[in-house]
């Protein structure tokens, strides 16, 4: 296939408004999911730019299976078992209960038939899992109602969409049995996990034997797609299978990999994922315009949209504040365990229901002749863009304005335990070293005098008695460090700019000086 003029311009056009668009996300200070869904519709609408539809499956195999192991492989997976009851009320109780409410808003105000209104709610229950990280991630919250929403949001997509299926396949006529749904269900999960441990597990041990940064890389990328689409090709949850072996490798890739294929995969991945969301986020923006084209007649289908986007909020701020105190209430071992929780978390919580591709891929890929297709379509996509840009660019907002009470400083403690113990271990080794008369008596005095201070300067933090001066100390030495390595870095470069090193020397040495830089607490400039 080979493009025209024109179309190589059209092409062109529509790139430069990607780039243009991540140019400005800095400046406006805008989550990029919002600003990019924002900007596809205005583009969508453009003169003369090609109308682009998107593809169900495009979304569904090639942008999912990768997003979806990595942000599993980046999520704890202890946070998950400790919020393992929050999570399950709002990835399954509360899928349940929005595809309900939003069928019952459908069916009695928009006219669809029940299976219809069924699909309808089903499609639009689960919340995104690449929006709400991207947002999450943006804004300051406590580390656990982010492990919550990024839980929630990995887990919901499997429930609705077997609540999906079911709904389809009654509309279309092969009928609707609660026994079997719940039975699908039930395989649906067990399925997707199982397949994702299975598929976790040989990738494990083909890595093992690897030792090779790019090829582990590239495992890496794949082990997404080799968990998905066995998984979706056996009836079973697909995101599932994806997030159990993203999980998995998560718990297991430190003991597989050296320092080169970590340094080279969080760099990748980090890159990867920013790119194909912004793409993903770009093509969604841009489905507007055929959805419009589509609708046909003089029915009022924006108060239809508006009616199903009440719903969908208002479903989750009711259900969130309940189920948060609640089973606390009724259950003097629940508040034990788990004491209440500020007013203000399940109101952050409520808030945070953002949807995204998964719910307008599973609405473009109803059959051409499903009941209402059309309406269903665009009534998702106003959902999508209420929830992305209404609630995500609103959400820091109402942080600042409930006073949400900042973070206990778990993870603060946490790190300045790790390196108190990591500093620990190398100092119990550096003594068995000198014991092997392997390191010279001033090389070993020089590492006591770091790893000292090192430790001194975490544990005052993780005490808080200190009293300014350990900190003070380190922050002069690393900024004095900073402006050492940055004077190196120069001097590489004059050296290559006069001849008389090549590229391939400097960027070596510049990978050594930038590896250095980068373990500096202070900031350039």
């Amino acid at each position: 296939m080979s493009f025209g003029a024109h179309e190589e311009l059209q092409l062109l056009a529509l790139l430069l408004a990607l780039g243009a668009l991540l140019a400005l996300a800095p400046a406006l200070r805008l989550p990029v999911p919002v600003l990019l869904v924002s900007g596809g519709v205005v583009l969508g609408f453009v003169p003369g730019l090609p109308r682009i539809a998107l593809p169900p499956e495009i979304v569904l195999v090639a942008f999912l299976p990768p997003l979806l192991y990595s942000a599993a492989f980046f999520t704890s997976l202890r946070d998950l078992r400790a919020n393992l009851r929050p999570i399950s009320l709002l990835a399954v109780g509360l899928v349940g209960v929005t595809m309900t409410g939003v069928a019952a808003v459908a069916h009695a105000w928009l006219g669809l038939s029940w299976p219809a209104a069924f699909t309808l709610g089903a499609i639009v229950s689960p919340t995104d899992a690449l929006a709400v990280t991207e947002i999450a991630g943006r804004v300051v919250m406590p580390r656990r109602i982010v492990a919550i929403l990024e839980g929630e949001s990995l887990v919901n997509d499997g429930t609705a969409l077997v609540l999906y299926k079911a709904a389809v396949g009654t509309a279309v006529g092969s009928g609707f049995s609660l026994l079997h749904v719940g039975a699908h269900l039930v395989l649906n999960v067990i399925g997707g996990i199982a397949i994702g441990l299975a598929v976790g597990f040989v990738v494990r041990q083909v890595r093992r034997r690897i030792e090779d940064p790019p090829i582990e890389v590239a495992l890496a990328v794949l082990t997404g797609y080799l968990a998905y689409l066995p998984a979706s090709a056996l009836g079973v949850s697909g995101v599932l299978a994806a997030v159990t072996v993203g999980v998995y490798m998560g718990w297991y890739t430190p003991e597989l990999t050296n320092v080169e294929t970590r340094l080279s995969g969080n760099a990748f991945w980090e890159i990867l994922t920013f790119l194909v969301n912004a793409l993903l986020f770009v093509l969604v923006g841009l489905q507007l315009r055929p959805i419009v084209h589509a609708l046909s007649g003089s029915r009022d289908y924006v108060a239809d949209a508006v009616l199903i986007c009440a719903a969908v909020i208002v479903i989750r701020i009711v259900w969130v504040p309940m189920f948060t105190y609640v089973p606390r209430y009724l259950s003097r071992s629940i508040r034990e365990r788990d004491p209440y929780p500020p007013w203000q978390a399940p109101v952050v919580i409520s808030w945070s229901g953002i949807r995204g591709g998964v719910s307008l891929a599973a609405a473009l890929a109803l059959p051409s002749g499903f009941p209402d297709r059309d309406l269903i379509v665009f009534v998702t996509f106003c959902v999508i863009v209420a929830t992305l840009i209404g609630q995500g660019m609103t959400l820091p907002s109402l942080i600042r304005a409930v006073r949400l009470p900042e973070d206990d400083g778990g993870a603060g403690r946490e790190d300045a335990k790790a390196r108190i113990k990591a500093a620990e271990a190398a100092m119990a080794r550096l003594e068995e070293l000198v014991d092997e008369g392997a390191v010279l008596p001033d090389s070993a005095e020089r590492l006591r005098g770091a790893y000292g201070f090192r430790m001194n300067r975490f544990r005052a933090r993780l005490d808080g008695d200190d009293d300014g001066e350990i900190e003070e100390r380190s922050v002069r030495y690393q900024r004095a460090r900073r402006e050492l390595l940055d004077a190196e870095r120069g001097a590489v470069v004059q050296l290559r700019n006069a001849g008389l090193i090549n590229d391939e020397v400097m960027n070596r040495v510049q990978r050594d000086i930038d590896l250095e830089a980068s373990r500096l607490d202070v900031s350039p400039g």
